[in-house]
């Protein structure tokens, strides 16, 4: 588990530097938050975060916050309808598991997109393909 660290007054996340190593340096919004409870907890009373740090402090903590919304709703739009839609007549395979655990490829024409729960399935004859499960497109 990532802890965070201090030192002489620097506060850091201890996992960072083998993050980078493995190719992922990327703080996210936990991170941060622990970083600034560490923070707080390690003050020295005598002389406490000013106003105006915490205050940068915490309106760096809502654009972590924000940035990280963002990434979900991009993540959200590259499944838009936008894109499904351009399915409709083409022919797609898909592996789907049936009821005793089995997996079973199928293939078809797309008639139809539709939106379930939130999650988008191609319709084909009688059989809904979840888009994440199309595994080919053919025109």
């Amino acid at each position: 588990m990532p802890t965070v660290g201090a030192s002489m007054g620097t506060y850091y996340y201890k996992g960072a530097i083998e993050k980078q190593k493995t190719g992922s340096s990327n703080l996210g919004r936990d991170e941060f938050l622990k970083i600034l409870v560490t923070q707080l907890s390690n003050q020295d009373p005598t002389q406490p975060l000013q106003d105006k740090e915490f205050i940068a402090q915490m309106a760096t903590f809502t654009s972590v916050e924000q940035l990280t919304n963002m990434a979900e709703e991009m993540r959200t739009l590259r499944q838009s309808i936008g894109f499904s839609s351009s399915l409709i007549g083409k022919t797609i395979s898909w592996t789907q598991t049936n009821s005793t655990g089995e997996k079973e490829t199928h293939s078809g024409v797309v008639d139809s997109i539709k939106i379930k729960d939130g999650k988008q399935y191609a319709v084909v004859g009688d059989k809904q393909a979840p888009l994440d499960q199309i595994a080919e497109i053919k025109n």
